[in-house]
């Protein structure tokens, strides 16, 4: 990632929030979550970026229920969470510059005005914002926990939409991974052994260099432990559903855990 610092004015104003949101910093587990599309805020400089209110709150423009999830979950096993509070609109964190839906101009079937025609020093200003604190604060918590030989065993949260498409889709429950074979194997095989979850493997989304960035860059060049979870979004939409899935999936990352450490898999 190169970034001209001299091109692009600020996008966010000194009383705007930062786009870097964590919870338990000083935690000693090995697990470290990231929540890519955790918030929906848009930089007041972009206004409504053209869509109408009702769309903002839709799945196109942040992972709905999983930032619920992801404080609980992280509170219930005291998991170091690091979040990113902007809309996926304005930048997409999980999502390389190259790729046409960095900064999306049509979102599933939804235009997005405010992403058309915008010039280099556009595009610089909400990398440089928003999509660069929080991929550093990722890096730099990374190498501080090599440093201090703390292993880590890195999720990345995220939530589907039931419907994409006008197709339906049946998993309750995703595993997303591309080339690590330690926990996805072992997360297939705990959630499908709940007995009442449809648990897609590499479903509906699979992780690629090309799609992907917080797994490939951060997980897979280190060579930790990794997997992205998809939980569907009617299933997290409201407070109850959110503290159950977070103290089921609580229950499980504790039992891998101890498998992992069983197969002397957790090294820093």
């Amino acid at each position: 990632m190169t970034l001209q610092d001299d091109l692009a004015p600020p996008l966010l104003a000194p009383d705007e929030p930062p786009p870097v949101i964590e919870a338990n910093t000083d935690s000693t587990s090995p697990f470290l979550f990231t929540c890519d599309h955790y918030g929906r805020a848009i930089p007041r400089a972009l206004g409504d970026l053209g869509v109408a209110a009702q769309d903002l709150t839709r799945h196109i423009a942040w992972d709905i229920g999983i930032a619920g999830v992801a404080e609980r979950l992280a509170a219930d096993m005291d998991v170091h969470l690091i979040a990113q509070r902007y809309s996926r609109l304005v930048i997409d964190c999980n999502r390389p510059f190259a790729a046409a839906s960095s900064i999306p101009q049509i979102s599933e079937a939804t235009e997005i005005p405010g992403n058309g025609g915008l010039n280099a020093n556009d595009v610089e200003a909400r990398q440089r914002a928003i999509f660069a604190p929080y991929h550093a604060r990722i890096a730099q918590v990374l190498d501080a926990r090599k440093a201090r030989r703390q292993p880590t065993i890195l999720v990345s949260l995220h939530s589907f939409t039931p419907v994409y498409a006008g197709v339906a889709r049946p998993w309750h429950i995703g595993t997303l991974y591309q080339h690590d074979n330690r926990l996805p194997p072992l997360l297939l095989e705990s959630l499908r052994a709940e007995g009442d979850l449809v648990v897609g493997d590499n479903e509906p989304y699979a992780v690629s260099d090309t799609t992907d960035y917080t797994i490939p860059v951060h997980a897979e060049r280190r060579g930790l432990i990794n997997s992205g979870i998809e939980i569907r979004q009617d299933l997290i939409a409201d407070e109850s559903g959110q503290r159950q899935w977070a103290a089921r999936l609580a229950r499980i990352f504790r039992t891998i855990e101890e498998r992992l450490h069983a197969s002397r898999l957790l090294t820093a």
